[in-house]
């Protein structure tokens, strides 16, 4: 035979020793693992040295017929022969088997930490945020007096674009989302409309101003995701400049089919999960249960220190106002009055104490806007994340595993029928029929098996998300004593240049006033 390597040329030893060592996950064999084997040989370090400069190798990958390549150049050189490439093409006979050690033990080769697990999620919050930022900004359109319509500017920072986008196209982003990433955690999108019947004192002004906030984080949660960042699906959304971007969505969607069709791990998730993946399951389940729910009465404490900044603000203006009011009575001061001089001159200084209150209450309201904005929203941001996290385990409850076990009751079923018609003699078109059904059901129950793996699979990955995510907590908190203490320093320096101008109302200067009653 000529010295040409190709499949068909190699011993089959050179296949199972491929097949022995190659990645799980594609066709090639890692350049870490090939080292080994060659260290498994007899063969002088320097000589190992010559073989693999002889082998190609691509983005730390051999290929298989460079394996094969490298095979025969070990087996000739062991036979003392300098290895080279010519010595290749001028070999007429079958390539010679080298020698390997223990066919056996070649597994473990591979078996040897060589690289992170696929089912690793190498990530951490600061590149999770670092992966976009997009903003959501109202343009609304007035038809004639009435608001028609909202529409919305969304701005991405890593695509660099800007697009717009009405609620409609993110409610068929969000379905379609839901089909091509079943298994994963898909954040819901606010309602449409406020709910009819529900008693509440919200304006549709701040209703809208609600909503636009919640498809910011819906946004921003999906483009920072790993898995969802570089889909189509969501290029197509953030990028996507003509009038038909739904169509373009669902076109894409239908090419790409869902990602148990297009991730390559989908069929060998299984070999990845750990044994005890439905008890790790559980226990995460109940913590991040826990989290959530502690993390909901943060935020609704949060809500409510926000509300009573902006009460604050509401107070400390009206009180200014009614200072001014007091001050600007110009009703004559009856002649029995024995402080006839110094009301006159409070009077007068109380009119002008409004200005200092409207400016206290402004910074008020600033203060409560940045609880708001730095507080409030990022819990709601991380409360978002949670909930699409329950959301998830309940899919994989009620969806998968409910289809799975559907599945094999109608397979059981199927079979009594096939064991009925081989005890009682039927026609042999019907038993024909019936055993095609069955192979039918068993290749969906195999396909339902590899989903649930999948799904677990998955799970387990959005899992180390949330755990991902939870260093937010010390932004959380960083953003509230920053608020806090700029909002105090800020009231305070308003507060600090008001003392002074209350000196004339007690005749001293600086503010001391007299007590009112007996210590």
């Amino acid at each position: 035979m000529a010295g040409e390597l190709n499949e068909g040329s190699v011993p089959p030893y050179y296949r199972e020793v491929y097949d022995a060592i190659r990645s799980k996950i594609d066709e090639r064999v890692q350049v870490e693992v090939f080292q080994r084997l060659l260290s498994r040989t007899d063969l002088p370090s320097a000589v190992q040295g010559q073989i693999a400069e002889h082998v190609d190798y691509t983005d730390g990958f051999l290929s298989k017929l460079s394996l094969y390549k490298a095979l025969a150049l070990i087996a000739l050189a062991q036979q003392g022969k300098q290895p080279s490439p010519k010595l290749l093409e001028n070999c007429i006979q079958e390539f010679p088997k080298p020698q390997l050690g223990e066919f056996k033990d070649l597994q473990n080769l591979r078996m040897q930490p060589t690289q992170e697990s696929p089912l690793t999620v190498s990530q951490t919050l600061g590149k999770l945020l670092a992966r976009d930022t997009v903003q959501v900004e109202l343009i609304p359109e007035k038809k004639g007096l009435f608001l028609k319509h909202v529409e919305y500017q969304i701005t991405s920072q890593h695509f660099k674009i800007s697009v717009y986008r009405r609620y409609s196209d993110f409610d068929v982003f969000h379905e379609l989302l839901l089909q091509r990433f079943a298994y994963r955690m898909v954040p819901a999108l606010p309602p449409k409309r406020m709910l009819k019947g529900v008693l509440t004192s919200m304006s549709e002004r701040d209703f809208i101003e609600g909503r636009r906030r919640a498809l910011a984080r819906f946004i921003n949660l999906v483009a920072r995701h790993p898995f969802f960042s570089e889909d189509e699906l969501v290029k197509t959304f953030l990028t996507f400049n003509g009038s038909d971007v739904q169509v373009k969505m669902r076109d894409a969607c239908k090419k790409m089919g869902d990602e148990f069709m297009t991730n390559r791990m989908a069929t060998l998730a299984k070999e990845y999960l750990p044994a005890d993946i439905q008890a790790q399951f559980s226990s995460s389940r109940e913590l991040i249960k826990n989290i959530h729910n502690s993390f909901h009465k943060l935020r609704d404490r949060a809500e409510k220190m926000a509300e009573r900044s902006k009460e604050n603000a509401t107070d400390l203006l009206m009180f200014g106002r009614e200072l001014s009011t007091l001050g600007s009575d110009g009703s004559p001061i009856p002649s029995l009055a024995s402080s006839q001089s110094t009301w006159g001159i409070l009077r007068q200084s109380l009119k002008g104490l409004s200005v200092e209150f409207a400016l206290l209450a402004d910074k008020g309201a600033q203060q409560g806007r940045r609880e708001e904005d730095d507080v409030v929203e990022k819990l709601n941001l991380f409360l978002d994340l949670l909930q699409s996290y329950r959301d998830l385990c309940e899919r994989h409850e009620k969806g998968v595993l409910h289809e799975h076990q559907k599945a094999l009751q109608k397979y059981g079923m199927m079979k009594r029928q096939m064991m009925s018609a081989t005890v009682q003699p039927k026609e042999q078109v019907s038993v024909e029929q019936l055993e095609s059904r069955i192979v039918q059901q068993e290749n969906a129950i195999q396909t339902m098996e590899l989903r649930n793996y999948f799904s677990l699979f998955c799970l387990h990955q959005e899992t180390q998300l949330i755990f991902t995510y939870l260093p937010i907590t010390s932004h959380i908190l960083g953003a509230f004593v920053n608020s806090q203490v700029q909002g105090h320093q800020e009231m305070g320096a308003v507060w600090n240049d008001l003392q002074p101008k209350l000196g004339c109302l007690f005749g001293v200067n600086g503010m001391q006033s007299p007590p009112l009653t007996p210590k």
